[in-house]
């Protein structure tokens, strides 16, 4: 019973949190008025690049572009800077202490307010880009993949999520230590964008860097769903990447939890 109490009210606070990031329908206008224009901006500078020499690139022009605009429409699930301000707030003033004293777990009551807010701002975005993108001239346009790998891309998008939140909340635990949170938010948020496929897709690095970004956390935040989605990993590979998100998933709760 208590157990199903529990879970009753972690799904309150995500159904909360969730209808509350809907609200802000003109934050929402802007920013997808930004990822239009950015990416617009990322399809022409990869366009004059694959215009000097496509045989060069890993992937197709069509498949770059694809990557973008489901990068642009999912990135208020994808970026891990996009930090929410008040577990820091309450960490440095000291005010975690009425925190601590809620009756529930409060590792799991951020992780649902946290997931609820990425997730709403990504339902409020998504839809208008992906419209605008599938509505453009070929090759600029959003390609749609068969039904089995959007399926894949679905459930390793969840997984992105989860595993993204898990790395966030390690930041958070760590400002309980280190009070001043910008160095090591800085840090790792910057990290985790590089590795992660947020700046240059995973495929145009080296093959041998490839296979070691592959075996940490950064490329299950972005580059797995991503290239889940544009078929460019698939079969094994897809097994492994989905694999490996389910793994560092069970590492980071765990030891967010633990610590």
């Amino acid at each position: 019973m208590e157990k199903t109490n529990a879970l009753g009210q972690y799904l309150t606070l995500f159904r909360i949190r969730f209808i509350a990031g809907l609200q802000y329908r003109a934050a929402a206008l802007a920013g997808i008025m930004t990822q239009f224009a950015w990416g617009g901006m990322t399809v022409l500078l990869y366009r004059a690049f694959y215009q000097s020499d496509p045989a060069a690139f890993p992937q197709s022009f069509e498949a770059m572009c694809s990557y973008i605009w489901i990068q642009q429409a999912f990135l208020a699930i994808f970026m891990v800077w996009g930090l929410d301000p008040e577990p820091f707030e309450l960490i440095k003033s000291g005010n975690i202490a009425y925190e601590l004293c809620r009756p529930v777990n409060i590792y799991w009551m951020w992780f649902v307010k946290s997931a609820a807010t990425r997730l709403a701002k990504a339902v409020l975005r998504c839809m208008p880009i992906l419209i605008f993108a599938l509505l453009l001239p070929r090759p600029y346009r959003l390609v749609l993949p068969d039904g089995g790998r959007l399926v894949l891309f679905i459930v390793s998008l969840l997984l992105a999520l989860i595993n993204i939140v898990a790395f966030t909340l390690l930041i958070y635990i760590s400002t309980f230590y280190t009070l001043d949170s910008t160095g090591l938010r800085s840090l790792m948020s910057t990290l985790a964008e590089f590795l992660s496929g947020g700046l240059i897709p995973l495929p145009f690095f080296p093959e041998s860097f490839q296979k070691v970004l592959s075996l940490f956390p950064f490329a299950g935040m972005e580059n797995t769903p991503l290239q889940l989605y544009n078929g460019t990993m698939a079969g094994p590979d897809a097994v492994f990447g989905i694999g490996m998100q389910v793994l560092w998933a069970g590492i980071m709760i765990g030891t967010g939890a633990v610590w």
